[in-house]
């Protein structure tokens, strides 16, 4: 029997411990590609509160396991972060933080390291109050989710060949209980000219005027894009614009434009891909449409090439792993929970968009603070995120596991 007010007063206990471990991780830089120091000093906490066994894969993502039953349950954060930014929008130094008896602030805090602090002590109460069962938990800090939502899970998946009963993605929620978000792809689009002398434009063909209209065209394309009653609608932005030219005072020959394309149901990145070739000032300027490929290296060295594709997901309400989200959550926090789904993306495209895995979305934090500057996150909910975690695998097995279903599928119709 799962004493679920124990559980509650456990993690309560470790408040102080999970606030201490996140300040540490705040305080080691990890952007995407750069996360060595912070997944060794999370193999140092795994090591302290008593993990059965911690590995790190060939990528650089570290796993931490506790007990070896038959049901493979994982839990994901990503361990990255973006970069700062603009230094004097920041109240305190970004990296040393602060805190007081409520919050934490420093770039991290909610995307996506606070996960990460409440997973790990989730591991220790079950430790401390003997939940294990015929279960494998298997803890993630994932690498690289910044630059390529699910790319480390994709490798999991593939070449560790570890594929999970389902995972539960610690992405900030506002610990509210999500079933799935829009998927992304990211396009390049590129106009060609003629150089020549800027005092003489006419005698050139400027690439940059080619991509304006382009641009003013994608501007009016964003609001009559694909709407879902749950997901919202498809949407895109217009994210970065490159050029190439001689010189200051010459004609650009070239021109391109990076796409940030949300993809609602309905949307494939071959159906977000022709919307854009058949944009008349696309026809008009010859202009090239591609999708991006992701092939940066890790901080191991591995290069693990990868199309900026990031499919959409969204399993039902009444999943089995859904249902136990939802009733630890009730019998933890004597209230019902808010069901919903995140705006942006998270490692789920992978596990559930590319491969089936259904996932389910509870994390400390709110989805409001990510890439922001003071990025802060709760105390209070980095402790209920603890216990939440330390119920879910438990309880699945004792009463879920059996109704889980062959295939997941994915609601995108």
């Amino acid at each position: 029997m799962i004493e679920f007010d124990q559980i509650m007063e456990k993690a309560e206990s470790y408040r102080s411990e999970i606030s201490a471990f996140l300040r540490d991780m705040i305080r080691i830089p990890s952007e995407s590609c750069e996360e060595k120091e912070v997944v060794l000093r999370i193999k140092e906490e795994m090591e302290k509160v008593g993990f059965d066994k911690i590995e790190i894969d060939e990528m650089g993502n570290i796993l931490g396991y506790i007990g070896n039953g038959s049901h493979v349950i994982a839990m994901d954060a990503h361990i990255d972060t973006v970069g700062v930014g603009d230094d004097s929008l920041w109240d305190y130094d970004p990296y040393e933080g602060y805190e007081d008896d409520e919050i934490i602030v420093g770039r991290g805090a909610s995307d996506q390291e606070g996960g990460m602090a409440s997973m790990v002590y989730a591991g220790k109460i079950i430790k401390d109050l003997g939940l294990e069962d015929d279960y494998t938990l298997i803890i993630t800090g994932t690498v690289q989710e910044e630059d390529c939502d699910g790319l480390c899970w994709h490798y999991i998946i593939e070449e560790d060949e570890i594929k999970p009963e389902f995972v539960v993605i610690t992405e900030p929620s506002s610990c509210n209980i999500y079933r799935g978000h829009r998927g992304r792809m990211e396009i390049k689009v590129s106009t060609h000219g003629v150089s020549c002398h800027g005092s003489a434009p006419e005698r050139g063909d400027n690439a940059i005027y080619k991509m304006a209209p382009i641009i003013n065209e994608l501007k009016a394309l964003h609001p009559n894009l694909t709407p879902h009653d749950f997901l919202g609608k498809g949407s895109l932005t217009v994210s970065e614009i490159f050029y190439s030219s001689p010189s200051r005072c010459a004609v650009a020959d070239g021109c391109s434009i990076s796409i940030d394309r949300r993809l609602t149901a309905g949307e494939s990145w071959q159906f977000a891909v022709q919307q854009v070739k058949n944009l008349p000032a696309v026809n008009d300027a010859d202009a090239e449409v591609e999708m991006y490929k992701y092939e940066r290296p890790s901080y191991t060295g591995l290069v693990y090439p990868i199309d900026s594709y990031f499919p959409t997901w969204l399993i039902e309400e009444d999943h089995p792993v859904c249902q136990t989200t939802v009733e630890a959550y009730k019998e933890l926090f004597k209230e019902d929970p808010l069901v919903d789904k995140w705006t942006f993306s998270t490692n789920g495209v992978s596990i559930m968009g590319r491969h089936g895995i259904p996932c389910i979305g509870f994390g400390p934090g709110h989805e409001d603070q990510a890439h922001a500057p003071n990025e802060k996150t709760w105390k209070s909910e980095l402790v209920k995120a603890a216990a939440i975690y330390a119920v879910i695998p438990k309880l699945f097995v004792e009463k879920y596991a059996d109704q889980m279903p062959e295939e997941t599928e994915n609601l995108l119709a």
